[in-house]
């Protein structure tokens, strides 16, 4: 069975949060369905949308697990944005916290890290 998501983030601004999502993910949108919504393509058949729904903006929770944690962070910082917040669990999993200018949490994880 094929299945593809569609996670979703409401947005007050979509000009504002196009441009710190492009900067967050390094890539334009995959596809832009109108003037409302932009879409990326994390995976196959695994998309990040924003939409411009100013009654739920800021609401949004999401942990996209990497296998390239420390590159994808560092690739994000260079970009200029930082996590507001790392963890790192008791089984060795990390994760790292951006919020968009919403407060929206799109989270970053990945395995215990090689020594």
């Amino acid at each position: 069975m094929a299945v593809d998501l569609f996670a979703g983030i409401p947005v007050r601004h979509y000009s504002r949060a196009a441009a710190w999502y492009e900067q967050l993910l390094g890539t334009p949108p995959s596809f832009v369905p109108d003037d409302t919504e932009a879409v990326w393509e994390l995976a196959d058949h695994r998309f990040l949308v924003i939409e411009v729904r100013p009654e739920h903006a800021g609401h949004a929770m999401h942990t996209v697990f990497v296998d390239d944690f420390d590159d994808r962070i560092a690739q994000i910082s260079e970009r200029g944005l930082e996590p507001v917040a790392r963890e790192t669990y008791d089984n060795g999993v990390r994760k790292a916290v951006f919020r968009d200018p919403d407060g929206n949490e799109i989270g970053f994880g990945g395995g215990p890290a090689h020594l």
